[in-house]
């Protein structure tokens, strides 16, 4: 964004009036010892030509491949409007909200951000972000041991079907505070986490399940089994969704009989950019049974004296995690910038934009899939799916995935290292993004390196 530094005359001014000589002598606490003259290891200073053309040339360095990845991050088109509004200097250099008279277009983005969630999830309260969705869920298992008051166990169902670094994020969070992930298979030819999975923990002293939807697969679990499952035995059931995919799909809220207890996530699919790796947020919800169970913060709409409405943090105090070991949650902030898109980017769109944005989506995948599969490819589960597909590849993948790099194309996340059961596996996602010209380019090129290979005698892998 443009910055206007002080002049020298404003420093001296600023200067005079407090009665300093330097700003050198605005750090005279510091023992000299502590101090660091010069930064050897920065480099020298340049003006603004030649910090662009710097930025310019290290963004270049990531290029512009033809990506077919998604597990976990995707690319949508994003109105311009979007950044453009959420870059202005009252939101994008805004502080921290604790003083509500001073923040209320801040409080109130984040008042529709989180009426917005709770709709799309089908929930009654959210919170206004937390960190991202790994971090999310590692909150929402916290949440779940707090707040299930049935439970003494901190046993915690986690399938393997849940994102990988969802899973190894929340275990280096809570391993340490005595709660215990207890890991549940998914099927081999469905990919979903069947219910009999469960029942070798029927009536034990379970806190919470954990049910994603669609799993990291691509495959859409039965949620209502699942969530009804967890009811039964007395745990709460908690909810890891692509926000966009519950446009379309039933929302957490509404799943079994009850519908969940927390739902929570990763909400860069609505309107932020794949941008180096981030920034991401994590979103939460909750029945309101919950709601003070809730980590990070919570804006409610409240009236003044006056009998205005106006917005304010609330059930929370200021700095929860100076609380220590009373406090609901150390998270002392929120993702306030990608949270001000995401409401802009919902605002915008509205229902039906996400609807289509989803629909298409999953319509891309489902074409590249009947486009891709065939001679040595085809589907690894035989079970529904939405927005990404996992293939097996009767080729090691690696002679595949080398020269589909070398023509600029990422051509999906393989699972083996994550799954070693899955060897040859690639998940595959097709966003609205993609045109039909992109997924011929990714069957063609594919095609083309399948039959060099087998034609030049590479081993094949015999179908199972």
């Amino acid at each position: 964004m443009p910055f206007i530094p002080h002049t020298d005359a404003e420093i001296a001014a600023m200067l005079e009036t407090i009665g300093v000589a330097s700003v050198d002598d605005l750090f005279d606490e510091i023992p000299a010892g502590l101090r660091v003259d010069e930064l050897e290891a920065i480099p020298p200073a340049l003006n603004e030509q030649g910090i662009g053309r710097l930025m310019l040339e290290r963004a270049e360095q990531d290029g512009r491949p033809l990506s077919f990845i998604g597990a976990g991050a995707y690319e949508h088109h994003i109105p311009a409007a979007v950044w453009e509004l959420a870059t202005r200097g009252e939101f994008y250099s805004a502080y921290t909200p604790y003083q509500a008279e001073a923040s209320q277009g801040t409080l109130q983005v984040i008042y529709e951000y989180q009426t917005m969630m709770a709709r799309l999830m089908a929930m009654e309260v959210s919170n206004a972000s937390l960190y991202d969705g790994a971090s999310g869920l590692a909150e929402a298992v916290l949440m779940a041991v707090r707040a299930n008051r049935k439970s003494k166990s901190k046993k915690i169902l986690m399938p393997r079907a849940v994102h990988p670094d969802y899973r190894r994020t929340t275990h280096s969070i809570v391993h340490n505070q005595g709660i215990e992930l207890l890991e549940v298979p998914f099927d081999l030819e469905g990919g979903h986490t069947p219910i009999e999975a469960l029942q070798e923990y029927a009536g034990e002293d379970i806190a919470a399940v954990v049910i994603a939807q669609p799993n990291f697969f691509g495959i859409l679990e039965d949620v209502d089994a699942l969530t009804d499952w967890a009811h039964a035995n007395n745990a709460l059931a908690i909810a890891v969704v692509n926000p966009l995919l519950m446009s379309v799909l039933k929302p957490p809220g509404h799943w079994g009989a009850k519908g969940v207890d927390i739902a929570c996530g990763e909400g860069q699919p609505l309107g932020v950019p794949l941008s180096s790796g981030g920034p991401y947020y994590g979103f939460m919800c909750a029945r309101m049974a919950h709601v003070r169970q809730m980590p990070g913060r919570i804006v409610g709409r409240t009236v003044d004296r006056d009998g205005r409405p106006g917005f304010t943090l609330t059930l929370q105090a200021r700095e929860q995690h100076i609380r220590r070991t009373k406090a609901t949650s150390n998270i002392c902030t929120n993702q306030g910038l990608a949270v001000t898109a995401s409401t802009i980017f919902m605002a915008i769109v509205g229902d039906e934009g996400l609807r289509r944005m989803a629909t298409q989506s999953h319509a891309n995948t489902r074409r590249l899939v009947d486009k891709l599969v065939g001679n040595h490819v085809r589907p690894r589960f035989q079970r529904p799916g939405f927005h990404e597909c996992a293939l097996t590849v009767d080729l090691p993948l690696e002679r595949v995935l080398r020269p589909l790099a070398a023509h600029n194309l990422l051509p999906g996340y393989s699972l083996k290292n994550d799954y070693p059961e899955l060897q040859n596996a690639l998940l595959v996602c097709a966003t609205e993004t993609k045109t039909e010209q992109d997924l011929d380019v990714y069957a063609d090129h594919l095609g083309r390196i399948i039959e060099t290979q087998t034609s030049a005698g590479c081993p094949v892998k015999p179908k199972m």
